[in-house]
């Protein structure tokens, strides 16, 4: 078999955002899941990735698996689950583009296919020469997806990749959320990178400081933490720093934090790791990712509203 050029593997769900607003009722329904996110917004900047991750054999699962191959986004690793359906989330919108969550489209979060990820179904071949796995922490909740997760964080690190790990906390994927804590900081001994939200840092490491934080964790290499229209703080390679928030009109706040992660891979797979031995080159690279960020929520959908590399470098060239 040939090896995979992707740079990048992302393992984990991908779903449908159902909105709704309280006096319009259904609004639309789009794409999304905070991996496929990531490989979506990878592939529209040009940087080749792998989604891993499973769906069912319904028409929502059919239409995913058509989106991936529309994005020329690699789908070799995804699985379609004969029972189980397609995640559907239900979320609530407000006029200022905030979101919350409202339920699933079944009462048992784990009756889902992306719950059901099989580990002997994922091809070990998919890792050849990978540089970055793109993980986040939801698929932790369902044993055979976990395991999957760690099979691949195996598999990455036996290739002397990296792993980027987004915590994108959402307790209400969780059976029982009191078991997420000791699963989230196990899988974050393995990781190089970390993003997260400062509420998600306060949550999980008891600070929204990054330099504290990889001070606690030396084994990370980078980590940023976002606070929406605040901007991000980051350490990177020694560096730290912050980038403010870009002043747009949002429409739709989903899937920015996952835009973030696509802009900074992107640039450390295009600027590669030496970049992190540069201060002001880190600093390009997160500002890189926080326009991408920016951008995305001035349009609907997770993934419909990620720019191109065009409109990432007009935007950081009209605000210079």
């Amino acid at each position: 078999m040939n090896s995979p050029v992707s740079p990048v593997v992302c393992l984990g769900e991908i779903l449908v955002d159902s909105f709704w607003t309280g006096d319009q009722g259904k609004k639309m329904s789009l794409p999304g899941g905070a991996p496929a996110n990531v490989a979506c917004g990878l592939a529209k900047l040009g940087t080749t990735a792998e989604f891993i991750g499973a769906v069912g054999i319904d028409s929502w699962g059919q239409a995913l698996a058509r989106l991936l191959t529309d994005l020329q986004v690699g789908s070799r690793g995804l699985q379609q689950h004969p029972t189980a359906p397609t995640r559907e989330v239900y979320v609530l919108s407000d006029e200022t583009g905030e979101r919350s969550f409202a339920g699933f489209s079944l009462p048992d979060p784990t009756g889902f296919a992306d719950a059901h990820l099989i580990c002997d179904r994922i091809d070990p071949y998919l890792f050849t020469g990978v540089k970055y796995l793109v993980l986040g922490t939801l698929g932790l909740a369902y044993p055979e997806t976990r395991e999957s997760m760690l099979q691949a964080v195996e598999w990455v690190q036996q290739q002397n990749g990296r792993v980027v790990l987004d915590v994108n906390w959402r307790p209400m994927f969780w059976e029982n959320p009191a078991q997420a804590m000791g699963l989230v900081h196990d899988l974050l001994k393995h990781a190089s990178f970390l993003k997260l939200s400062d509420t998600e840092a306060q949550w999980l490491l008891d600070s929204t400081d990054p330099v504290a934080i990889a001070a606690q964790r030396p084994y990370l290499e980078g980590v940023m933490v976002t606070a929406g229209a605040a901007g991000c703080r980051y350490y990177l390679g020694g560096y730290s720093g912050h980038v403010p928030g870009f002043d747009v009109d949002v429409e739709d706040t989903t899937g920015a934090g996952d835009a973030f992660v696509a802009g900074f891979l992107h640039q450390l797979c295009t600027r590669g790791r030496s970049c992190l031995l540069d201060a002001d080159c880190t600093h390009e690279m997160v500002r890189y990712a926080s326009a991408v960020a920016a951008l995305t929520t001035t349009r609907a959908g997770a993934i419909a509203g990620q720019p191109t590399p065009r409109e990432v470098d007009a935007f950081l060239f009209l605000r210079k």
